[in-house]
C-alpha cells in the first residue's frame, strides 16, 4: 500500500550556508489514505486521544530485542550513507553540536504545530544529550518545520530549492514530505529543513514527520537491507521504534563527534553502544492470560 523512494538534494540550504555541504535530505513518497472521519481526529500522545489505529498495530507488533551487530550495522549504513548527495560522498558522522531549536511555520488547516511540539518532546525524552526543543523565535531557529497543505507542496519545494532542483525532484520522486540539512566543512550540521502535508491524513502525517525530524537530525541515509528501521523505503511506523532509539542515541552520544570516519566510531561503539541501551528502554510485550508474553508465545516452535 505504501512506497518510499531514494533521497534527494536540496540546494537552497546551501544557498542560505554559503560555507556548508548539501548533505541528502530524506523524501517520502505515499499514496493518498481514504481516511474515516474518527482516524483523521486522532492525537499522538495524549491520554485523551485515542492514538491512530493504523500506529497502534505497528506499534504492538514491533520487534524491541536487537543485538549489537544489528545495531551496528543499522548504525553504519543509515548515519554514514547518504543517496544522490550532491557534494563528494564523505562517510563520516554528521549531526548537531549544539541546541536544535526548531521553527515551525503552519500554512493552512488543520493546523498541526501542537502535533510537531508533542513529536519534538517525544524525540527529546528518547535521546539522551540531544537538546532539542521547538521555539516561537525564528531569528534564534536552526531548524525549520514548514507544514503546508498537500495541494501547496509542489509550490514549497519550488520556493526553497528553485524552479530546476523542484522540477528534478517531482519528476523523479513526486515527494510526499521532504527534509534536508546543511552542513560545514567540520560536518556539523548548521541548517536543517522540513516540509510536511497537513492533510494527507493521520498515519502519513506521523509516519513523515518522525522520519523527516529524525533525518534532519543526522540520521540521513535510507536501506532497504535494515528491516527494521524507519529509514526503510519498504518501512512505514508513525512513532519513533526502538531500533532508531538506539541509532539516534548513538549519534547523540557526546563521544560521538560530527566528522568521525568509520574506523573512529567503531573503536568507541561497544562502549557507546552499552550507554545507549541503557537509556532506551524498550517496552514490556503484552501479557497473555497464562503469564507469558505474547512476544514469547509468538517465538516459540509449534
Amino acid at each position: 500500500m505504501w512506497q518510499r523512494f531514494a533521497n534527494n538534494s536540496a540546494p537552497a540550504i546551501s544557498e542560505r550556508l554559503p560555507s556548508a555541504e548539501v548533505a541528502t535530505p530524506g523524501v517520502r513518497v505515499a499514496r493518498k489514505l481514504i481516511m474515516s472521519a474518527a482516524l483523521m481526529l486522532s492525537v499522538i500522545g495524549g491520554p485523551a486521544n485515542a492514538e491512530n489505529p493504523d500506529i497502534s498495530i505497528r506499534r504492538a507488533s514491533e520487534r524491541t530485542d536487537f543485538t549489537n551487530d544489528e545495531i551496528k550495522d543499522g548504525f553504519f549504513k543509515i548515519a554514514f550513507n547518504a543517496e544522490l548527495q550532491v557534494s563528494a560522498p564523505a562517510d563520516r558522522v554528521r549531526k548537531f553540536d549544539e541546541p536544535v531549536r526548531i521553527f515551525v511555520e503552519s500554512k493552512g488547516l488543520p493546523d498541526r504545530r501542537s502535533e510537531i511540539a508533542t513529536i519534538v518532546d517525544d524525540i527529546r525524552s528518547r535521546v539522551n544529550h540531544l537538546d532539542v526543543a521547538v521555539t516561537d523565535d525564528r531569528e534564534a531557529a536552526n531548524f525549520v518545520v514548514r507544514l503546508v497543505p498537500e495541494r501547496d507542496l509542489k509550490r514549497t519545494i519550488r520556493s526553497l530549492y528553485g524552479n530546476g532542483r523542484a522540477a528534478q525532484i517531482q519528476r523523479s520522486l513526486s515527494p510526499e514530505c521532504l527534509s534536508g540539512i546543511g552542513k560545514d566543512k567540520q560536518f556539523r550540521i548548521r541548517r536543517a529543513e522540513v516540509i510536511l502535508p497537513i492533510d494527507a491524513g493521520d498515519f502519513t502525517f506521523y509516519d513523515c514527520a518522525y522520519e523527516e525530524l529524525l533525518q534532519a537530525l543526522g540520521a540521513i541515509n535510507d536501506d532497504r537491507s535494515v528491516p527494521w528501521t524507519m529509514f526503510n523505503d519498504d518501512v512505514q511506523m508513525g512513532f519513533f521504534d526502538v531500533y532508531d532509539q538506539y541509532l539516534l542515541n548513538i549519534l547523540y552520544d557526546p563521544r560521538i563527534r560530527p566528522g568521525m570516519t568509520k574506523d573512529e566510531v567503531s573503536a568507541l561503539l561497544p562502549e557507546v553502544l552499552s550507554s545507549a541501551r541503557t537509556w532506551v528502554t524498550p517496552p514490556t510485550p503484552p501479557r497473555q492470560a497464562d503469564g507469558v508474553s505474547a512476544q514469547e508465545s509468538s517465538q516459540r516452535p509449534l
